[in-house]
């Protein structure tokens, strides 16, 4: 890590668009027609599509921070079509429902790029779509049969390319194949979350920050300050959710860290093209993820340390110095001709793991209590999916509209149990991630065109398979 290296400080996002102003705290008890908890994407959008679908609603947003502190304002800036848990969904509803999930995932994209044009959010989206890069013959093998697997879910646009056709779009070294769908954006994750809130507050909604919501209960969100009661309390704390009363081992907070590089040179473009501006990832097992930034640079990250002991979260996005160093490590072993490049910024995030890594939305109609998240870092696009199906689910259940298209899909009232208690829970993660990275060292140096058997291990230890 360079001393000159920004650790923490939230984001390289919030230290490129400055932090926004401060709002009020909740001044003492109140009451809504519905009160959300949190003000990240979820909470954002649930608010901004229940108040333009119902405007007489009195809606309350409650934020620890402010909007944007979790991982809303850390994250990727990947808008996509992944949704966490679709293969497991497809087991327990059959195919066709799987498909219809996927089908409004793909739709899901578009629909954030319109209402950000619609509201005169400047996201720095680009719609370049997603590219996944192999650069071993078992990652290869993997991505063969991962194009082939997104097909059978109906992505006809979905594209296969060779190392030839690969290099043209982007110069990764040792690249051997790649896929790429046209369902993705990149985008800047803080220009969307503070245009969000503005968007909201606009609307009518009242946010309060400065607020941490210790406990969740019928009809009741309780804070310090006083109590917000309301019909509906709808939880949309993702990674931060062990922090509330009775919810330790709901999700499971997986850290996930960033660096952002100086400002490449048009010269240091030049050999790497990415004239695209796709979305990048790759077929690792700890795999990684980037983006070209508006202002050129490259952001890219990956799992790092991967869990603190007891569902502990940061405080401030600083990442462990390894980490920092193990992402360096593959930004030059994607890029070999930035080997000297610096990198300015370095961050973590948290996001909410379900047991069987399955994302859900759910409104139980005897208690007015709804949530939404365990994405799995798929969040970006998921929240809004997740917010216009808690929107119908509210409207539903308080008879203002019937079953709707969104309240059918799969992940509609999904149960999981718990994650395990200490120090079972802190084992397992990091003997996963270990044994994934382990498998990828392996790939590697034996350029096998067989997944490593380490890998398949880990997968049914995690309860992904």
């Amino acid at each position: 890590m360079s001393s000159s290296t920004v650790n923490g400080g939230i984001s390289f996002w919030y230290a490129d668009d400055g932090f926004p102003a401060p709002r009020e705290p909740l001044p003492g008890d109140a009451s809504a027609d519905v009160v959300i908890v949190g003000g990240g994407y979820t909470g954002l959008w649930t608010a901004y599509y229940l108040k333009k679908a119902a405007p007489f609603l009195r809606i309350t947003v409650l934020e620890q921070k402010f909007c944007g502190y979790g991982a809303s304002g850390r994250n990727g800036g990947w808008l996509y079509n992944g949704i966490a848990g679709r293969d497991r969904y497809a087991k327990l509803h059959g195919q066709e429902a799987a498909v219809r999930l996927q089908r409004a995932m793909n739709e899901t994209v578009d629909e954030v790029v319109r209402v950000v044009a619609e509201e005169g959010i400047d996201a720095d989206v680009h719609q370049g779509g997603v590219l996944e890069v192999a650069y071993t013959p078992a990652q290869l093998a993997r991505l063969k049969a991962f194009h082939e697997h997104e097909l059978s879910y109906g992505e006809k646009d979905r594209e296969l390319y060779g190392a030839v056709e690969t290099a043209e779009r982007i110069r990764v070294a040792d690249v051997v194949g790649s896929t790429w769908t046209p369902h993705g954006a990149r985008l800047h994750p803080v220009k969307l979350v503070k245009g969000l809130a503005v968007a909201v507050e606009a609307l009518g909604v009242t946010i309060y920050e400065q607020t941490p919501v210790t406990e969740i209960r019928p009809k009741h969100a309780v804070t310090p300050y006083g109590t917000v009661r309301a019909p509906y309390v709808l939880r949309c704390t993702e990674g931060f959710t062990a922090s509330l009363k009775g919810q330790k081992r709901t999700w499971l907070p997986m850290n996930s860290s960033m660096i952002a590089t100086e400002r490449l040179t048009a010269e240091q473009w030049e050999t790497i093209g990415w004239e695209g501006r796709e979305t990048l990832g790759d077929m690792a097992h700890a795999y990684m993820y980037a983006q070209r930034t508006a202002d050129g640079r490259i952001a890219l990250g990956g799992r790092g340390f991967p869990y603190r002991f007891g569902s502990r979260t940061d405080n401030d996005g600083r990442t462990q110095p390894a980490t920092i160093e193990a992402l360096r490590e593959i930004l030059v072993r994607f890029f070999p001709s930035l080997t000297g490049v610096g990198v300015e910024y370095a961050w973590s995030g948290v996001l909410g793991v379900p047991r069987d890594w399955c994302a859900t939305v759910t409104l139980d109609r005897s208690t007015g209590l709804g949530w939404a998240g365990g994405y799995v870092g798929s969040g970006v696009a998921t929240t809004n999916l997740a917010a216009r199906t808690l929107r119908d689910l509210v409207q539903q259940d308080s008879g203002q509209s019937g079953a709707t298209e969104l309240t059918g899909l799969p992940w509609v009232n999904h149960k999981v149990r718990k994650w395990e208690p200490e120090p079972f829970r802190w084992i397992g993660v990091h003997g996963m991630y270990a044994t994934y990275r382990t498998a990828d060292r392996r790939e590697l140096t034996t350029h096998s065109a067989e997944s490593s058997r380490l890998a398949r291990v880990a997968d049914r230890v995690a309860g992904r398979h």
